[in-house]
């Protein structure tokens, strides 16, 4: 029994604690996203924000201009200026 129970508290910390973790910055990540920040899609497009939705971003990349779900984004590359940077 014991055994079994060591392997359940592995699994916990090698696979769904770092899932909770990664999901719960994806999602503060989503809250923060302002108009200005340059991001990153899953899909690979980079893009800047022009307008923040409940749902939804506006971004343009070169000439075009999507209408995105917030999911679709992968990472904020760079901060609007308004932002101080924390050190």
């Amino acid at each position: 029994m014991v055994p079994l129970v060591l392997l359940m508290v592995v699994f916990y910390f090698a696979l769904i604690r770092p899932q909770q973790k990664k999901s719960k910055d994806h999602a503060q990540m989503m809250k923060n996203i302002r108009s200005g920040d340059k991001i990153l899609t899953s899909s690979g497009i980079v893009a800047s924000v022009v307008t923040v939705k409940e749902k939804t971003l506006t971004i343009r990349s070169a000439d075009t201009k999507l209408e995105i779900a917030k999911s679709a984004v992968a990472e904020i590359t760079e901060r609007s200026g308004s932002e101080t940077t924390e050190s």
